[in-house]
């Protein structure tokens, strides 16, 4: 279910993504608060559409200024254990892991999932993009499923 909020110019762009990371100091006073802060915290969101002859109103946070957009929860891509890799199963990330430079990396440590919550597997897409992980893990690819609720 898409939801109207206010993003930075920017952003505001049919298919843009980005995890909404909650109020900033300078939203303090704002008198667009309610529209702008009404997204869940460490939820990935992509823009589904931008309002036709919307105004681009004045922000602290973005220089450029904000729009109203239309949002929808994304899926996030992640590395989970394959025992717990099949389409409609839960998983969980497996924790953190310090090889940032590891292609799978942002798989392992995505953006939009955290590591204490369960997600539904919407899809399995495979092998992971690595050739062996550093802490010798039994990884898959998958996509989760956005957030319902």
């Amino acid at each position: 279910m898409s939801q109207i909020t206010l993003i930075g110019t920017r952003l505001a762009e049919p298919g843009t993504e980005f995890v909404y990371r909650g109020e900033a100091s300078a939203c303090e006073g704002c008198p667009y608060r309610e529209q702008c802060l009404n997204l869940s915290t460490g939820t990935k969101y992509r823009v589904t559409s931008v309002r036709e002859n919307a105004q681009t109103l004045e922000c602290g946070v973005h220089d450029t200024g904000v729009r109203a957009v239309e949002v929808e929860p994304a899926s996030v891509m992640a590395n989970v254990s394959p025992k717990s890799a099949y389409a409609g199963s839960k998983a969980h990330l497996e924790g953190p892991c310090p090889h940032t430079g590891c292609p799978s990396h942002p798989y392992c440590e995505p953006a939009g999932a955290d590591f204490e919550t369960e997600y539904r597997i919407q899809e399995v897409i495979g092998d992971p993009p690595h050739d062996y992980c550093h802490l010798d893990r039994e990884l898959t690819l998958v996509e989760f499923a956005p957030p319902t609720g």
